[in-house]
């Protein structure tokens, strides 16, 4: 059997989980996950995970990995996700990819971490100092260790700060040393073939179901999810915890947010959340074919024709 990954993305809302198991129950597949918020247990609801009833009429994989206070990264996804692969491949299964997550899209594309190891005492360390200090000092030493400039690097952001001086710190490199290395990596998917399609909707329609789909977390029960959550630890996990649908929750829980206003705020943000998806679709992912939500065809939805990059959206 050829060693092939058949990848279905699409925006938030748009109807990829019922289509990816209606393809792997006529191809015999099974599902590897690419949806960063589904590896935690017990967010179910805020997560549209997929159900019970839908788990058991095709074997999934990379869902309910982790307690909601630990965290999952990219490197540790594609360790993960290339083990499922072999393993389906290996049973003679094929296998189907489906969600819709930035980084972890985008690895079975091309490279997007690099292979620097940071050890944990020194992620503590530029995090204490970080807390001690503020930021400043921080850009100061990653100037220094990078005589040459720090490049397109956003020295405002905390985060890229941090992440930027943990890897010049553990690897006594300088950035651009370390980013030439990055472009020079394979993806870690290469030696398979990757097949690809979205799934798409009229922008109307996309938005009459997102909110549907947020009127049926509230009915199903997710102020109770994320109570639950919170007494075991869901703000120790800020992907979580700042994730739509989570984050606002914890606003109305602890009195910062109106109910009347929460329905209609994670309308908004996934709607938002939306737009920048179908930008990142378009500027980050390989040309690949546009399958209309409303007329895909299980039998043939691989076959769709690849859309020119130019004529995407």
């Amino acid at each position: 059997m050829p060693r092939t990954i058949h990848v279905l993305t699409g925006c938030t809302a748009v109807g990829k989980t019922e289509l990816a198991l209606r393809w792997a129950e006529a191809h015999g597949a099974e599902i590897v996950s690419c949806d960063s918020l589904l590896f935690y247990r017990g967010a179910d609801i805020g997560t549209a995970k997929p159900t019970r009833a839908e788990l058991a009429r095709v074997p999934h994989h990379l869902i309910d990995l982790c307690e909601i206070t630990q965290r999952m990264d990219v490197t540790e996804y594609i360790a993960r996700a290339r083990a499922a692969v072999e393993d389906i491949l290996g049973r003679g299964q094929a296998v189907l990819v489906t969600g819709g997550s930035g980084f972890y899209l985008k690895a079975y594309f091309a490279p997007v971490a690099d292979e620097v190891a940071v050890p944990a005492e020194v992620r503590a360390g530029v995090q204490s100092r970080l807390e001690r200090d503020g930021l400043a000092p921080l850009v100061a030493e990653l100037r220094k260790l990078n005589p040459a400039g720090l490049g397109a690097l956003d020295v405002s952001n905390p985060r890229r700060v941090t992440r930027a001086l943990e890897r010049c710190l553990a690897s006594g490199r300088t950035l651009a040393d370390l980013l030439a290395d990055f472009a020079a990596q394979p993806s870690p998917f290469a030696a398979f073939e990757v097949r690809l399609c979205e799934l798409v909707r009229e922008p109307a329609e996309l938005d009459a179901r997102i909110g549907a789909r947020v009127a049926a977390m509230l009915q199903a029960g997710l102020v109770d999810e994320v109570r639950g959550l919170l007494a075991r630890g869901l703000k120790e996990n800020p992907s979580v915890a700042g994730a739509i649908g989570y984050r606002e929750t914890v606003g109305l829980i602890e009195g910062r947010l109106p109910e009347a206003e929460l329905a209609p705020l994670i309308v908004k943000h996934t709607r938002a959340l939306v737009r920048k998806q179908r930008t990142w679709f378009k500027t980050q992912l390989p040309a690949h074919a546009l399958v209309p939500a409303a007329s895909a065809d299980v039998a043939g939805l691989f076959a769709a024709p690849v859309q020119p990059e130019r004529e995407q959206r």
